[in-house]
This record gives structure tokens, sequence and C-alpha cells, in this order.
């Protein structure tokens, strides 16, 4: 089986990703800070079609130190790695004028420094092998911005340029790097929203409801199959039409 990473894949959207890869076929390696009680029943259960795998290894990507080590044991363990979903980040809120430095360095570190270099080290197996996936999980607050949101913005912006960059190196490598931006879906990064204005957003879409997190699973799922082969550099959307 062909060997993905998933970061951040320990519960919400991760951990749907992980699971909707796994019944695709691929030996996914969900990696987060620490297992969750969801993930460790996804684990437990058979895989659909009985075709894929899912495991766990723990690792802290803010401390980016710890990354080229933990790439070189997962390795060493599993082989050759096929893809990446850099999905693991902060939602942090809040009006820029108000927010501590300290918790800006912490949004850009996890969102942006970490899935950079964790890739750097992933990807040198994918070169080697001329093929690959990679897909960063963006936001579409990336490109339209949102009131309470600057910096979070700033840093799923920064990984749609990554993408966009990386899959011109990679590309004559036969490494795909594509971004997918999901809309406002129900995970714990919006339980803090105020029900008017999750209302609001819900209005504004041309499809009249909020984007599910099996949308952007199947999104990814999508990207890392050979129908979108000649898919990279790209930024997929999926948001029911807010951003229509």
């Amino acid at each position: 089986m062909l060997n993905v990473l998933v970061t951040g894949g320990s519960r919400g959207l991760g951990l749907a990703m992980a699971v909707k890869l796994a019944e695709s076929g691929f030996n996914v390696i969900a990696v987060a800070r620490k297992s969750s009680a969801a993930l460790d029943a996804a684990m437990q259960r058979p895989i659909e079609g009985n075709v894929g795998g899912l495991s766990f290894r723990a690792c802290d990507l803010a401390a980016v130190d710890e990354i080229p080590n933990f790439v070189k044991t997962l390795r060493g363990e599993f082989g050759r790695f096929h893809g990446l979903v850099n999905n693991a980040g902060l939602g942090t809120g809040g009006l820029l004028a108000n927010m501590k430095d300290d918790a800006i360095e912490a949004l850009i570190r996890l969102n942006v420094l970490s899935p950079i270099v964790l890739t750097r080290h992933v990807v040198r197996s994918m070169m080697t092998g001329r093929e690959g996936r990679i897909v960063n999980i963006s936001s579409v607050v990336a490109a339209t911005g949102y009131s309470g949101l600057s910096a979070y913005s700033a840093t799923k912006a920064a990984l749609c340029g990554f993408t966009r960059s990386l899959a011109r190196e990679l590309g004559p490598l036969g490494v795909t790097v594509n971004a997918v931006a999901p809309g406002f879906i129900d995970t714990e990064m919006t339980e803090g929203m105020e029900q008017a204005r999750l209302a609001q957003i819900v209005r504004r879409s041309a499809l009249g409801r909020l984007a599910e997190i099996d949308d952007i699973a199947n999104m990814v799922d999508f990207l890392f199959s050979e129908k979108a082969r000649n898919i990279t550099g790209t930024v997929m959307t999926v948001d029911a039409g807010n951003t229509a």
C-alpha cells in the first residue's frame, strides 16, 4: 500500500480525510500531538472494503526542530511516502490590534512554518520515486478575508502561494501539489461563532447551506486519485457557493 501522512488527523476534518483515504486503499498515518477516542475507534473498525490501513503516530508539529527525526523514523518504519495532507493548524481568531505577539507567532509557526518544513522532508522520497500527492488545507478566508481572522487568513494565504510555487518545482518529477479551501464547516473551529453570523453565511451561500466535513474529505480523496493526475498548482474551493 502507498503511505500517506495526514496531519491533525486525530479528530474533525483531519480524521475524516484519514478515514476516507484509508477506504480508498492508502496506508494512512494520522499525525497529531495525541490520539483521540474517535481516532482510536476508527483504527479498531474494519476499513470499508478492507483495502487500506489507518494508524497513529504522535508528534507536536509546533516543535519544528523535531520534524526531521520524526520523518526519518516514519520512513524507517513504513518506507517511502506517496502522499501528504497538511491539515494541522490553529484557528485562533481575534482583532489584530488585540492579539498578543505570542499568539500570532504560534499561528504562523503551526500553520505555515511547520507544513513547509514537514513537506521539505517528506517530499524527498516522492522525488526519488517520481510520483506523489501533496494537499495543503487552506481556507476561503485566504482570498476573501473575514473580520477578526486577519492573522489566520494570512497563514492560509501563505499556503496557497506555497502550493502554486511548489507545484512548479515538483511537477517535472511527477508530484502534484494542490490546496483545498474549505468554507465555514461544522467543526470545533466554528463552535464559538455566533449563530447569527453562521446564519448569515448560510444565507449568502449559493446552495443555502454550509459545506460539510465529508465534502472536504471527498475533494482530498479525488485529488489523490488517478482522475486528478493532471491537476496541480490549484486551489479547490468547497464552500457551498459562499464565495460564488
